[in-house]
């Protein structure tokens, strides 16, 4: 087969630059920041964790999630996340309130001890909520949302 060249592409590339228009080797990232309210958390003690994930199968904890994105912050009144450079697409929030600064959600018989959250307030029944009842939408304008801290004990 005989390789044929193209003397007008050289051309077309330059015209779609001057146009001000992407060439065919231009990737231009889009993305947004998405910021969580967490409200009703039982004190100022701790950490809280928070992971947003646009994984399923990695969420609610974002283990072995490379693209997640997540945040460990001082617990405090008034408390606003803030993910950056998200791309666009469908997302999940997970928060917990990691009271004494373990690293992990302590339970007492299988029941959380300490507080969490999910994005869109999903339900808990007998475990964490499912990734599609937690979702919400990314586009490329900034998103808020509001995570409600819950406790069992």
């Amino acid at each position: 087969m005989r390789h044929r060249s193209r003397p007008f592409a050289p051309l077309a590339l330059a015209a779609l630059v001057a146009a001000g228009l992407p060439g065919p080797a231009s990737s231009v990232e889009v993305t947004t920041r998405v910021s969580v309210a967490v409200t009703d958390l039982r004190n100022g003690q701790g950490l809280v964790q928070a992971c947003l994930t646009a994984f399923p199968q990695h969420f609610p904890d974002c283990r072995d999630d490379p693209q997640s994105h997540r945040l460990t912050v001082p617990a405090r009144a008034n408390l606003v996340l803030e993910f950056d450079r998200v791309s666009p697409g469908t997302y999940a929030v997970s928060l917990l309130h990691d009271e004494n600064s373990n690293g992990r959600a302590d339970r007492m018989l299988m029941i959380p001890r300490e507080g969490f959250g999910f994005s869109r307030d999903a339900p808990v029944r007998m475990g964490p909520p499912g990734f599609d009842q937690a979702s919400f939408p990314v586009g490329t304008s900034p998103v808020q949302k509001t995570v409600r801290m819950r406790y069992m004990l």
